[in-house]
């Protein structure tokens, strides 16, 4: 074990999961140059060439993929020691890394946290936010350790429990006039505000316009609800939304929401790594997400109170 060290194996493993020597170095918050040094270290220490490049790709060799099996199992082993004796630091019952999309941090993580905190005020929570598949990633990383995601969710490593439905309505100026119901062939034609592509809601999004054999054209495409949420308070474009970020007082001053012909929905899942070793304070938040109240909101056309939805 001489000359090893753990922050070594954790910039290998960045790097062979990420393919690149500029990614891996900024999800340690590192210069790329220091990550390139910690893989030359790491090869002089084994004797072994432990990452090629393949064009611009960066690969682990056969040594290196051998030498994977460990490094994660290392780092594995090393994060459940750490959750071991974070208890007994003082006032302390661990720290829990969630990742989920902007929109579900904004409107359904407060509550959750601010009742965990009340009961488990020593819980160390971080949230990051990020699109699904990002969130994946740092999941199946072991950089996050638990995700609320927007379905789908794939892989046989992760467990996936549905637990919130959220309805996606269309929102567009106050000012503007619209039918009762808005179909995918009218809001085609319109100037139309949409989340960047690569994300689950987007995704979702898409697919009810191809549905209808419709393809939207936006004029915009935004990372930020909030933001999406201003331009059309100016005036400046339609969008699809979730129910859960728009049906508010404070937002329906400006804007206008009408639901979705047909209807249109988003699934929010709790997301696991199967072999996720549940500590209390993990177990704590996973409880708390899977406890999220049932999505019920009211008809945005007709004022009345929506009928429950299944999850």
């Amino acid at each position: 074990m001489k000359g090893l060290s753990l922050d070594q194996l954790r910039t290998f493993c960045d790097v062979a999961a990420l393919g690149s020597f500029s990614a891996a170095a900024e999800r340690a918050g590192l210069t790329q140059p220091a990550v390139s040094l910690q893989i030359r270290s790491l090869e002089r220490r084994l004797g072994v060439r432990l990452i090629e490049r393949v064009g611009r790709h960066a690969q682990p060799t056969p040594a290196g993929r051998d030498l994977l099996v460990h490094a994660n199992r290392i780092g594995e082993e090393m994060a459940s020691a750490l959750a071991a004796v974070a208890p007994h630091r003082a006032g302390t019952v661990g720290r829990v890394r969630i990742g989920t999309g902007a929109t579900a941090c904004i409107y359904l993580l407060p509550p959750v946290l601010r009742a965990l905190r009340r009961r488990m005020p020593g819980l160390e929570i971080i949230v990051q936010t990020g699109n699904t598949t990002d969130i994946l990633d740092r999941l199946e990383a072991n950089v996050l350790d638990v995700a609320l995601a927007t379905l789908p969710v794939a892989g046989r490593s992760v467990q996936v429990t549905p637990v919130y439905e959220d309805e996606l309505v269309a929102v567009f100026p106050a000012a503007e006039a619209a039918p009762a119901r808005l179909t995918p062939a009218v809001l085609a034609e319109r100037p139309l505000l949409l989340y960047e592509a690569g994300g689950n809601t987007r995704r979702v999004i898409d697919r009810w316009f191809a549905r209808a054999g419709r393809t939207p054209k936006p004029v915009m495409e935004l990372g930020s609800v909030e933001a999406i949420k201003e331009l059309i308070g100016a005036g400046l474009g339609w969008a699809v939304l979730p129910r859960l970020a728009v049906d508010n007082a404070e937002a329906r001053r400006r804007i206008a929401i009408r639901p979705l012909a047909p209807r249109l929905v988003r699934s929010l899942a709790v997301v696991l790594r199967r072999d996720k070793r549940l500590e209390r304070g993990l177990r704590a938040v996973v409880d708390a997400l899977s406890a999220l109240p049932e999505s019920r909101g009211r008809d945005v056309a007709q004022g009345r109170p929506a009928a429950p939805r299944g999850r």
